[in-house]
């Protein structure tokens, strides 16, 4: 049996470390807003880059918290539009959905699955005030173009990291290392999750806002925390949404390992891309190695074979997974919001939901597994 992604072997990598750092937590008795939290945020912020970093219960509040704190900082208000890709997971939609803001949906590209830069700027309005871009897949979704826009129009950025932790965005036509920036610290404000399958994984949920806004992290960590800046005085109506010291621990654990765990998924990714043959099968666009940290390796199916390749690699022992087949406009919880009526209609979106299939890839995954998922499709 070879996983989609087994969380036990994973976990056991640097289970040594991880025990060591849950017991120090247990046997300490301080298990929240405490030294492990302060710890794991500057190092964090340290390695993506960003002056600041607030832990939060998930990636959901880690968006949600960046859109509150800019309404409570007078940025935006309620009714405000932010353009986001159709085709990202339902959370970022929520986030924006969650605080009375506009989702302006836009296509991706076939070839690359991010968000279409040449389709943003027909979407933008009076009423635009952000564009969230979402680094899905871990493939980075910045462009010179985006940022331009942003600019231009004078938008807030936010990035949506929750699947790209580790990935960075270079501009090749200057090469200097001012121009070389993880994701998470290319816009005004990122969300990440660190759910466990992710890529830097905890183990239950967690979530971190990064930012270089000192007083945006301020209302983030305001907010996050009942709205509550001193004891038993509230600013805002928060909410409770901390990380907890446990998963603070395990996180500083792992982010040490973060940079050879995700070569070892360059590695996976560059097999598949070298050896995959199969006349049903299109890969996306191959990005530069620091432009991929391979949360997922996602490949389109056609001619309506997706389910069936899923069933024979499932049957084959092989885990797969579909990310996603129904697209946010297309979910019951949308079908009467006003941005959705009529019901949209995103044809590459709705495209991708019906081909996309998820090949196992991961820290612990063996190149000798891989070969014979391999294997296994192309004689599919």
């Amino acid at each position: 049996m070879i996983p989609f992604l087994s969380l036990k072997e994973v976990t056991a990598l640097h289970g040594a470390e991880i025990n060591e750092a849950v017991q120090r937590v247990v046997n300490g008795g301080w298990y929240l807003r405490g030294k492990e939290n302060e710890q794991f945020e500057q190092h964090y912020a340290a390695f993506i880059g960003t002056k600041c970093c607030v832990g939060c219960a998930n990636g959901l509040d880690a968006l949600i918290w960046i859109f509150r704190a800019y309404i409570e900082m007078g940025v935006m208000q309620p009714g405000d539009e932010v353009i986001v890709p159709a085709n990202t997971y339902i959370a970022t939609i929520l986030a924006i959905t969650e605080n009375g803001l506009r989702p302006v949906l836009v296509e991706p590209k076939a070839n690359t699955l991010e968000i279409d830069d040449d389709r943003i700027e027909a979407a933008i309005t009076p009423k635009t005030k952000a564009i969230c871009i979402v680094h899905l897949y871990g493939r980075n979704a910045y462009t010179k173009k985006i940022g331009a826009l942003c600019r231009k129009y004078n938008l807030k950025l936010i990035e949506d990291n929750a699947q790209a932790h580790g990935c960075q965005y270079i501009d090749h036509s200057l090469m200097n290392i001012d121009h070389c920036r993880m994701t998470g610290s290319i816009g005004d404000a990122a969300g990440h999750s660190f759910y466990p399958g992710k890529n830097l994984g905890a183990l239950g949920d967690g979530g971190a806002v990064t930012t270089n806004d000192e007083a945006l992290a301020s209302a983030v960590r305001t907010l996050a925390n009942y709205g509550s800046q001193k004891k038993y005085v509230f600013k805002y109506t928060g909410r409770n949404s901390r990380l907890d010291e446990i998963q603070a621990a395990v996180l500083d654990v792992k982010l040490k390992y973060l940079v050879a765990d995700n070569q070892h998924r360059q590695e996976v990714a560059h097999y598949y891309y070298k050896h995959l043959n199969h006349p049903l099968i299109t890969l996306p666009d191959l990005l530069p190695d620091e432009q991929n940290v391979y949360h997922l390796f996602p490949v389109l199916v056609g001619e309506g074979q997706r389910d069936a390749l899923h069933d024979y690699l499932e049957q084959s022992g092989v885990g797969t997974m579909i990310h996603y087949p129904i697209a946010p406009h297309r979910q019951e919880c949308y079908a009467n919001a006003s941005w959705n009526t009529p019901q949209l209609s995103l044809p590459i979106t709705e495209r991708l939901g019906d081909e996309e299939l998820s090949l196992p890839i991961g820290p612990a995954i063996t190149m000798e597994e891989v070969a014979q998922v391999v294997e296994l499709i192309n004689r599919f």
